[in-house]
């Protein structure tokens, strides 16, 4: 495993073409633990298995991002765009959500065990067998979700 860390921390202004951030990631497991990226446009990026442990990922464009799997534990995702992304089984304790739009993001069976997740943007994400224990939350989003659905 590559491990970034042992390279740059900070990658503000570092510009990567989207297919070969895909290109290696298919033959690499990226090692982003306590990465800084500044804004970073990862629409469509798969990070599936990586380990953002403590990544600074604030205000990231994530959209339709796979991160299946990775390990998002105490990461920094405020203000961040998750629009549809597949974080399912993905490890998000302790994560910073605040103001995260997870719109229809697939969060199956996702540990976000003491999460703030204020103000996230939750319509039609996906939370079934998520760990929700101690999470922060409001109760205009709990209105939100759709917990169960009724048969018709």
């Amino acid at each position: 495993m590559k491990t970034l860390q042992n390279l740059i921390k900070d990658l503000t202004g570092v510009t990567v073409e989207n297919w070969k951030i895909r290109e290696y990631l298919r033959i690499e497991v990226l090692d982003l633990q306590d990465a800084f990226l500044n804004c970073p446009n990862l629409t469509r990026t798969v990070l599936a298995g990586a380990d953002l442990r403590g990544a600074n990922l604030k205000e990231a464009d994530l959209t339709c991002a796979d991160l299946q799997g990775a390990n998002l534990h105490w990461v920094n995702l405020k203000d961040a765009d998750l629009r549809s992304a597949n974080l399912k089984k993905a490890d998000l304790e302790g994560a910073n959500l605040y103001w995260v739009n997870l719109k229809g993001a697939n969060l199956w069976c996702a540990y976000l065990s003491g999460a703030d997740l204020s103000f996230a943007k939750l319509q039609g994400a996906d939370l079934r067998w998520a760990d929700l224990k101690d999470i922060k939350i409001t109760k205009q989003q709990l209105d939100q979700l759709t917990v169960i659905e009724e048969d018709k």
